[in-house]
């Protein structure tokens, strides 16, 4: 086919009317503007926000276990029931602790009425210590007042032995009765009686004073043995004090108690059954959420704390939610899995990383329809909040 020449072109664009060109013109112009006015601001919005559907509400998941093990006598709550901190969950057959709490009681009664025996041993050895060092004291003043005597016994017989040597050598010249020689000799002799006797006296209270030193140190070994076995039966009172305690906090486990307020979730217990130590009878659910959102690594670099969020949330979708940006975690979610890959490998594989964002819901009587799970898509607007971003926050880390 052969091409139009240009004049017969003209011919045609001469045969629209010019009023008609005029109006497609302005059409065209108008479609133009108004294309461009609905498309900027979402052209607007996508470059000052960031998004992502890998997000989650997360809230605080508290499971319950007993600290003591027993049949369960009563559950006092149903699932998805809310409860308040402290409120009895369940209760367990507490007459065995009971028991034992009377038990414990007993042991330390007992305990205490020795520690009472142990104290009135004490005093009694202290009375008796005090009685030993008072006859001491005794026994040294009786032997002081007998070495006087023997001064005296000494003086009377060294008098009587020089009156016998000078009356002997005057009998022997005649010149006194042998009366008076009989007298002398018989002076000299009693008086060295008086003295054997009061040095008799002296090894007799020695003998005294070294036997009241023994009883002193026996009474001293008993005081210090009644002071160990007070302090032996404080340590056993003070055990079963603990014993009772301990009594008293397993009867108190056996109220089982809301650590929390929130939602009965996953409740695995009824009455009748015979639960242990530490097994997992259900879960609660706090009723304070937030979201975790898991952005690719290439988003969060003008992702800074306190910036706006827009949530939409797929189970309620007329619903709207706002929030903002509490933290940014310090590594990717791969980085603390159970088995977090080892790059150093050589068959590494660049792979865009997720960081998990905390976002914190603003406050909106909404949010108790949230629970933990549910699938939410934040929009960050990253031309908002605090001026120190992540990477200014780690460089002035590492400084």
């Amino acid at each position: 086919m052969k091409e139009e020449s240009p004049k017969k072109s003209q011919k045609l664009k001469n045969k629209i009317p010019a009023k008609k060109r005029t109006i497609i013109t302005i059409a065209f112009a108008a479609l133009l503007i108004l294309g461009t006015a609905l498309t900027y601001p979402f052209y607007i919005h996508a470059m000052n926000h960031e998004s992502t559907d890998d997000a989650f509400v997360e809230a605080h998941v508290v499971a319950i276990s007993p600290r003591v093990s027993g049949h369960v006598a009563e559950v006092c709550v149903a699932d998805n029931q809310m409860v308040r901190k402290g409120q009895v969950i369940a209760r367990i057959d507490n007459r065995d602790y009971q028991v034992e709490l009377d038990i414990a009681k007993s042991r330390m009664a007992s305990a205490n009425a020795t520690v009472k025996e142990a104290e009135a041993m004490i005093v009694a050895s202290s009375k008796e210590l005090s009685q030993r060092r008072a006859e001491l004291s005794s026994q040294t003043a009786s032997l002081s007042r007998y070495r006087a005597q023997v001064s005296e016994a000494e003086a009377g017989h060294f008098r009587d032995a020089n009156d016998l040597t000078r009356i002997s050598s005057i009998a022997k010249a005649g010149a006194i009765s042998i009366q008076e020689f009989d007298h002398a000799k018989a002076q000299e002799k009693m008086s060295s009686a008086n003295l054997r006797s009061a040095k008799s006296n002296i090894h007799t209270q020695n003998a005294k004073i070294q036997e009241a030193q023994a009883g002193i140190e026996a009474a001293a070994g008993k005081l210090q043995q009644a002071y160990a076995q007070a302090e032996m039966r404080k340590a056993n009172l003070l055990e079963a004090q603990a014993q009772v305690r301990q009594a008293e906090l397993n009867l108190s486990y056996t109220n089982i108690t809301a650590p929390c307020t929130g939602y009965i979730t996953k409740k695995s217990v009824e009455a009748g059954n015979y639960v242990m130590a530490g097994q997992k009878l259900l879960n609660i659910v706090n009723p304070d959420v937030w979201i975790i959102a898991n952005f690719k690594e290439t988003q969060i670099k003008d992702m800074r704390e306190g910036q706006h969020v827009d949530i939409e949330v797929d189970s309620f979708p007329g619903i709207e939610f706002s929030g903002h940006v509490d933290s940014i975690q310090r590594g990717t979610g791969s980085r603390f899995t159970l088995l977090p890959p080892e790059n150093a490998a050589g068959n590494f594989i660049k792979v865009v990383q997720r960081v998990p964002v905390k976002i914190v819901l603003d406050a909106n009587e909404d949010a108790e329809k949230l629970a933990p799970g549910m699938s939410v898509v934040p929009s960050v607007d990253i031309t908002g909040g605090e001026t120190k971003s992540i990477d200014v926050a780690s460089s002035e880390r590492r400084d």
